[in-house]
């Protein structure tokens, strides 16, 4: 399973991996050109290694917001969130929300 919002792709794992460090905010990606964020409103997030995971616990379901984008709702489950880049002539890039 894999949703996008903007420069964002997220693909649901199996497991959340062993050593993440919960974080104490929902905030999955802050644009860097307007400085709205890609945001939940329900569940725990967690950072390894530069990269998000987030899990949304049973019995609820979590929705990923940002202004200028429709909403994503996710079901129960861990989930892992991907930034998407992308190449420009001086190399790769991270796309620019």
């Amino acid at each position: 399973m894999m949703k996008r919002q903007g420069d964002l792709l997220i693909v649901k794992v199996e497991k959340i991996p062993d050593g993440t460090i919960k974080q104490r905010n929902r905030i999955l990606a802050e644009g860097e050109a307007t400085g709205h964020m890609h945001e939940l409103d329900k569940g725990e997030v967690y950072e390894k290694g530069g990269v998000l995971y987030f899990k949304v616990t049973e019995g609820g379901i979590s929705i990923l917001n940002h202004p200028e984008h429709k909403a994503v709702t996710f079901e129960p489950g861990e989930y892992k969130v991907i930034k998407q880049r992308e190449y420009e002539p001086r190399g790769w890039r991270y796309v620019r929300d």
